[in-house]
């Protein structure tokens, strides 16, 4: 089952590897939404939005043990709030 959301660009479930030698699966879903709270494009709404389907997503499947929302590669480079 794939995570698919209007705000979400990609998702994918990765293993992290954790200090312990534990594994864990991550759902890391790449979003252009401003993640960053101290920006003035940020929106509590859309981020919260994101972060319900996820969740959501994660109960029904069991397809991983978290998530991570992260912002495309290209626009870390572009971000003038920073």
């Amino acid at each position: 089952m794939d995570f698919i959301h209007p705000l979400a660009r990609g998702a994918k479930v990765w293993k992290a590897q954790l200090e312990s030698g534990e594994a864990k699966r991550i759902l890391v879903i790449v979003t252009n939404a401003e993640l960053n709270p101290e920006s003035k494009k940020y929106n509590a709404q859309t981020v919260d939005r994101l972060t319900a389907a996820a969740e959501e997503f994660l109960q029904e499947s069991g397809e991983a043990d978290g998530f991570l929302l992260a912002n495309r590669l290209r626009d870390w480079e572009n971000s003038k709030d920073r």
